[in-house]
């Protein structure tokens, strides 16, 4: 199962006007600021520096997030991307420097450079409060990524939320149905009829989404391998079954997630290659490794894919 981004514990954002009543003047902050002791995320809005230089872009995000909720009206909720990092789902090559918000009233307010306020209702039953925030839930959140970005990185992102159990199919399905009016939304069913709970990375979607793209098969995922006694040996990325080639997408995340404890990085990789050359023993496949640097330029992978795939079509097709 795909890990949710880590997502740390944040320092508080402190308005200018809260830290004015704890005895501060303009001339401390101005200090604080040049120090690197405060940062400034938004105007008239400061963290401690120190927390801040230690966050991710995601985490980075949140606290912009919870920036604009002070200045916000009440019934305003965290939706799209904001909602999406929240959640703890990847998102690939999105912009995080703007916050997304919907209120619940359908008042739409001012677009500023920070913050795009949506239109559109938000009834109560679409809303939920995660770690402290109120978002949209997870399924509206599927649909809302689909009306902002194109298919591949909403792949991503929906993926992401589905692996990690924020949501369903059917309740992704159901909430396609009810928003299939909504502006922006041409490429929400092709979102959902690619789709993939068991797809586990961001690279991993990212490659699911080149094989439509490219009219290459569309492997399974997450096939499981055993032994001759019936011993689980692993699981293989993708499997194109009818050729009996295996995908193992090579990126930071399986380094991370599947290193034991103590383990050197020589000795996963070295781990790694004794497990897929026993899965080529035991099976006769052979395996395909992909990196991230391969899916910048797709129509070259396409085509050395296409000719592994070609190599070993089963006869009569």
């Amino acid at each position: 199962m795909m890990k949710p981004v880590q997502l740390a514990e944040l320092p508080v954002v402190s308005s200018r006007a809260a830290l004015l009543d704890e005895g501060m003047t303009d001339r401390h902050l101005t200090a604080l600021l040049r120090a690197g002791t405060l940062v400034r995320i938004r105007r008239g809005q400061y963290v401690d520096g120190e927390a801040w230089r230690s966050l991710s872009r995601a985490d980075h995000h949140r606290l912009l997030t919870r920036g604009v909720m002070l200045a916000a009206h009440p019934g305003t909720t965290a939706t799209h991307v904001s909602a999406a990092v929240e959640w703890g789902a990847p998102v690939w090559d999105l912009p995080l420097d703007v916050v997304h918000t919907t209120r619940r009233d359908g008042k739409v307010g001012r677009r500023r450079d920070d913050w795009i306020q949506h239109g559109g209702v938000l009834p109560a039953m679409d809303v939920t409060v995660h770690h402290g925030v109120p978002v949209s839930v997870a399924a509206r959140t599927c649909v809302e990524i689909t009306t902002i970005t194109d298919v591949e990185r909403s792949l991503v992102v929906v993926n992401g939320l589905l692996n990690s159990g924020a949501t369903t199919e059917q309740e992704f399905a159901d909430w396609v149905g009810r928003a299939r009016h909504w502006p922006h939304s041409l490429a929400t069913d092709l979102v959902l009829r690619l789709c993939d709970s068991r797809i586990e990375s961001a690279g991993e979607s990212r490659f699911h989404y080149l094989c439509w793209r490219q009219h290459l098969p569309r492997p399974t995922p997450q096939v499981k391998v055993y032994d001759e006694r019936g011993r689980l040996i692993g699981r293989v990325d993708f499997l194109f079954e009818d050729f009996g080639v295996f995908v193992e997408f090579d990126g930071k995340e399986k380094y991370l997630i599947h290193r034991r404890e103590g383990e050197t990085l020589d000795e996963f990789l070295l781990r790694e290659k004794k497990r897929e050359e026993l899965i080529c023993q035991l099976t006769g496949w052979v395996c395909i490794r992909v990196t991230w640097a391969d899916l910048a330029t797709p129509e070259l992978l396409a085509r050395r894919v296409r000719k592994i795939l070609d190599s070993r079509r089963p006869l009569g097709a």
